[in-house]
């Protein structure tokens, strides 16, 4: 693969060509063809392996705090139906709406944080991954 001016290497699923900003709006006559069919499949989907990679990331970062802010209700019920302690409403709405709130952010934190590059595993945590992606994301945000 060729490097990028950029520095880094094209993604399998990445167009191969910068896009122009063209004034009116593309239609299929004027688009190009891919050459191949795999060249067209490689443009439309994101690879089996990445799929299931990010899949596995956002269970994890999205269902565990999404699950401990419904768990939340049945614990904080449970303990002023036993009256251990007194609980203000607020504390029971700030502590749901925190853990939903994580489980929102951890679905994009899944995208982001799973390597994107089929050989590539990543870490555990994948916060080099979530900064190369996030960064990938942003420069296609800005040539988009």
């Amino acid at each position: 693969m060729a490097s990028e001016p950029s520095g880094r290497e094209r993604l399998p699923f990445e167009p191969a060509q910068k896009k122009t900003k063209n004034p009116r709006r593309p239609t299929s006559a004027n688009l190009p063809k891919p050459k191949t069919q795999r060249e067209a499949a490689s443009l439309k989907a994101i690879p089996e392996e990445v799929s299931k990679r990010i899949g596995k990331r956002m269970a994890i970062f999205c269902g565990i705090p999404t699950g401990l802010g419904m768990a939340s209700f049945f614990i904080f019920y449970g303990i002023v139906s036993q009256k251990w302690l007194e609980i203000p409403p607020y504390l029971v709405f700030i502590t749901t709406l925190g853990l939903f709130g994580l489980g929102f952010l951890g679905l994009s934190y899944g995208i982001f944080s799973a390597s994107w590059d089929e050989e590539r595993l990543g870490s555990w945590w994948g916060w080099e991954e979530f900064k190369v992606n996030f960064g990938r994301t942003v420069t296609a945000w800005r040539n988009g």
